[in-house]
């Protein structure tokens, strides 16, 4: 078999030209397509450009979510008063005739490193909030958002009911109260440094 030999002219020529043409490809299709960047404008005009997704910042906050290692699995046992704690009488009692007057408010919750911390309102049964909490940087934290029954007298162990448990850097939700009693969040923070928590709230409160 007789092999073709080409000469060393032919294959640096060849060289170049496939350099040449890789990298009209990524000027011209790969970098608008990809990331979005057009600095000829011929992605645009051949229609690479429109390939293009930016990348959408929920997402990478849920994957922030889901890569952070200190938001452990939240079991159901986590959910509410043991099982030791019988449920008030209180619970029962009717609602009240009039309802707290409507009110927004606009705080802010400083929650300590390594530490936990709680925020809560005084809502009377069947009163009414919509809320809304963000961390200041996106920062993750375990949260409980949970009520407690107003007792006429001193207990020994006060008993709550659990409405969501997470770990999240924001909440947004509407809450009608099943009792009259103190509820809102319980919030750890497994980091090393403080955690402002930045809330908004409008409903039938008071804080």
């Amino acid at each position: 078999m007789n092999h073709p030999i080409l000469e060393k002219n032919k294959i640096i020529k060849a060289t170049i030209i496939s350099l040449l043409i890789g990298a009209a490809l990524l000027v011209i299709a790969v970098l608008p397509a990809e990331y979005g960047i057009d600095p000829t404008g011929a992605g645009k005009l051949i229609g690479f450009s429109k390939l293009y997704v930016p990348e959408d910042p929920q997402a990478n906050n849920l994957a922030a979510i889901a890569s952070n290692t200190s938001a452990q699995t939240i079991k159901l046992e986590k959910a509410g008063s043991g099982p030791n704690v019988e449920r008030p009488l209180e619970a029962d009692n009717p609602p009240p005739t009039t309802q707290l007057n409507l009110r927004e408010d606009e705080t802010k919750v400083i929650v300590p490193a390594g530490k936990g911390i709680e925020f809560k309102l005084n809502m009377l049964k069947y009163g009414k909030m919509k809320y809304e909490w963000t961390t200041s940087n996106n920062e993750i934290l375990y949260f409980d958002f949970h009520g407690e029954v107003k007792q006429e007298g001193e207990v020994k162990e006060v008993y709550f009911e659990s409405y969501t448990i997470a770990n999240s850097n924001n909440m947004v939700g509407t809450f009608y109260a099943p009792y009259e009693g103190k509820h809102g969040w319980f919030f750890r923070n497994n980091s090393n440094e403080d955690v402002t928590v930045y809330f908004r709230l409008k409903g039938q409160y008071t804080l």
